[in-house]
This record gives structure tokens, sequence and C-alpha cells, in this order.
């Protein structure tokens, strides 16, 4: 049966982020925190609380979606996931010191475009 667009949109594939207090979202935690090294998985074993025969299998996961990278037996979090940390943070911070200036909603207005009006 067919679904909505919109419902579509809406159904979570496991491509998101790790919940928290799953495996996946402890090792790319652990990693996150220390993004300036590499580890092998019995070093990830030792500083987690992952089972020795879970860390393999998410670390997989976790590469083919991505978030790690791996080069002979060192794990680190991806370029990409430090990337989009720094942007999401730097979007945080910019918002903050915005808040309390008031929205000039009439001066963005003479500029707004409306897609349905501009389609081709």
């Amino acid at each position: 049966m067919p679904i909505s667009a919109d419902r579509f949109e809406t159904i979570d594939d496991g491509n998101g982020n790790p919940k928290p207090g799953t495996n996946a979202y402890k090792l790319l935690s652990f990693l996150a925190q220390n993004a300036d090294q590499a580890f092998t998985q019995s070093e990830i074993v030792e500083r987690t609380s992952v089972k020795p025969g879970s860390v393999g299998p998410t670390l997989v996961r976790l590469r083919e979606r991505g978030r790690v990278e791996h080069r002979g037996t060192y794990w680190r979090v991806s370029d990409h996931v430090l990337s989009l940390d720094a942007a999401a943070n730097h979007a945080a911070a910019t918002a903050a010191s915005r808040e309390e200036e008031p929205f000039e909603y009439d001066e963005w207005q003479e500029h707004a475009v409306d897609p349905r009006q501009q389609r081709d």
C-alpha cells in the first residue's frame, strides 16, 4: 500500500545519529571525544563499556555509514562527523548570540520569494 511523501520523510531507516545508550552511540561518542587519536579495537574495548564481541561489528556499521574511518588496525571518528558537529555548534552559538535581536520581518519580506510562484 502506498504511503504519502510526508510519511515517507518521517521513516527512520537507521542512518541517523545513533540513539543514546546503544553501542554505536557509545563508540562514536568515545571516538569523537578523542578525535585527535586513533584506537585499536582492544583499546576501544578497554575504554568503553561495549562488550568485545560487539565492538568490531558496530565499528564496521559505523564505517559503512561514514561515521568512522579505519586504517590498518586503527579506528577514529571521521572528519565528516567532526565537520557536522562543528557546523551545528557554530549554528547554535550564532542563533544564541542573536536571540535578543528583534527580527525585522518587514525588511526581510521585501526580499522574500515565494517558491510556488518561481516554478519553471
